[in-house]
């Protein structure tokens, strides 16, 4: 059992921000090839190592810098070095790329393409040299790339920069009597970008694009509205209230359509799919109403011990998923009045409900207070994939349509709200902001922006998800009317 009352909670949160600069490895610490001469450039001088084979003929050797020969050097060592010299070469170029020159002896004099080379020290390795250009090191091994590659060796992919989320809200509506009551859902978000928010008894529409306010209806001083939610498609919105009926609504022209009854207790979940409109109530029954048909609903579901709290088609239509106050997960289709699946590892309230938009038949489900867990189930197979521990109350799930992330809203007792990347379940963000519950969440037409809802009356407004073209551009929408300003 969820309590519906909360005292306020406040939550200090200081947002990560990691150092994502690579450290450029010190030179003089690292040597390029393991297992050589350990070599020491002057302090004064800075010593860079080059990404590529460089051509002898046209090689300037007074910038090699090769050093003396040391008496102590056995002739293992420089055995050693000529063997992974004479490997490295053929790696690189080939088995015919002609013999390695042997070590030089400060007694021994060298004709290298009619120049003499005297007093070369030995043992030195020939791939690492001077340069005057200053460049980092990116990496110690001899195969490493810089911006000159070798011919037909393509280089390694770009490492893309992490995106960031914004920590705090670019728009705070103030939401007088916004219930914190975790049963119900009071905000709702529609295709055409108008936000629906229940007020006490009233119902506020806020249009995202010029930022105005409409109050659509008043339920009087005995009825309270207890949800509301648009029509995929359309201007018709659906009220629920705290008598057990439902109000449509043509938001374009602030009519009332028709009022439907069937629930004895308050509609505390709705959700449509196509021209049937499914309501959950706190009588512990599913009604499908077909808004085309005269009747007030066309079947009763049953399966529910408790309060239906959490309702959500699947974009395909052909599944509804239901969750309530009885810890059960239930899954139904559009042919039977019993559920096909059921689902009872929760041990808490079940109100959150996403389906993936991404892979048919994966559901993402939350518990209340004594469960804080995020469950994912394949309705397909009818398994139980992965189960999170999340740390507070799962109020609210809600799935990314541009990418397989998601984002879930928290309650008890740290109020945050998380956007996760599945299927690592990895944090990406935890943003807070909140003082109370964070009981109601809704995602803009576009899936870049998310509002949530508190028991601390304000809505809050975050960019979280990136655009379907690219993941790092972000549509703030109705971000010109930036600050805080009341809802009514």
């Amino acid at each position: 059992m969820e309590n519906p009352s909360s005292d306020s909670i406040h939550s200090n949160h200081s947002p990560p921000n990691p150092n994502l600069n690579p450290k450029t490895p010190n030179n003089n610490n690292n040597h390029l090839i393991p297992g050589l001469n350990s070599y020491h450039p002057s302090p004064s001088r800075s010593i860079y190592s080059d990404r590529f084979i460089p051509s002898r003929s046209s090689s300037n050797f007074a910038l090699f810098d090769l050093p003396l020969s040391s008496s102590s050097h056995s002739n293992s060592r420089e055995d050693s070095s000529n063997a992974y010299t004479s490997l490295l070469r053929t790696a690189l170029f080939g088995p015919d790329s002609g013999p390695v020159l042997p070590p030089v002896t400060p007694e021994k004099n060298i004709s290298l393409n009619g120049r003499n080379l005297q007093s070369i020290r030995p043992n030195r390795n020939i791939f690492r040299y001077k340069s005057e250009t200053h460049q980092s090191l990116h990496t110690l091994s001899p195969f490493g790339f810089d911006d000159q590659l070798l011919p037909g060796v393509s280089g390694p992919s770009p490492v893309k920069a992490p995106r960031k989320v914004p920590r705090s809200p670019y728009k705070v509506l103030d939401a007088p009597a916004l219930q914190d009551d975790f049963y119900l859902n009071l905000v709702d978000w529609s295709s055409h970008n108008v936000l629906a928010v229940g007020l006490g008894s009233c119902v506020y529409l806020w249009h995202a694009s010029s930022s105005k306010v409409v109050k659509l209806c008043d339920l009087g001083n005995d009825d309270n509205v207890s949800s509301v939610g648009w029509a995929q498609r359309g201007t018709h919105l659906a009220v629920g209230t705290s008598n057990g009926k439902i109000q449509l609504w043509d938001a374009s022209c602030s009519k009332r359509i028709r009022t439907m009854e069937g629930h004895r207790l308050r509609v505390g979940a709705l959700a449509w799919s196509s021209s049937l409109l499914s309501s959950g109530s706190r009588d512990k029954s599913i009604l499908q109403r077909d808004i085309r048909a005269q009747e007030d609903y066309v079947s009763k579901l049953s399966g529910h011990r408790s309060e239906v709290c959490g309702l959500k088609w699947s974009y395909d239509n052909r599944e509804l998923a239901s969750g309530g106050n009885d810890n059960r997960l239930l899954v139904w289709n559009n042919h039977s009045t019993q559920p096909i699946l059921k689902y009872c590892e929760h041990t808490a309230a079940v109100k959150a409900i996403a389906w993936s938009p991404h892979l048919h038949g994966l559901l993402a489900s939350g518990g209340g207070t004594a469960d804080r867990c995020i469950r994912f189930w394949n309705t397909t197979t009818n398994t139980h994939l992965s189960c999170i521990d999340t740390g507070s109350q799962v109020c609210n799930l809600a799935w990314s349509k541009n990418v397989d992330e998601l984002v879930s809203t928290h309650g008890y007792s740290q109020n945050q709200i998380i956007l996760w990347r599945y299927p690592t379940m990895s944090k990406i963000a935890t943003l807070t902001g909140h003082t109370y519950r964070v009981l109601y969440l809704a995602i803009s037409p576009d899936g870049q922006t998310i509002v949530t809802g508190a028991g601390d009356e304000t809505l809050r407004f975050w960019n979280v998800f990136p655009s379907p073209k690219s993941q790092n551009t972000d549509t703030e929408i109705g971000a010109s009317s930036l600050g805080r300003t009341k809802i009514r």
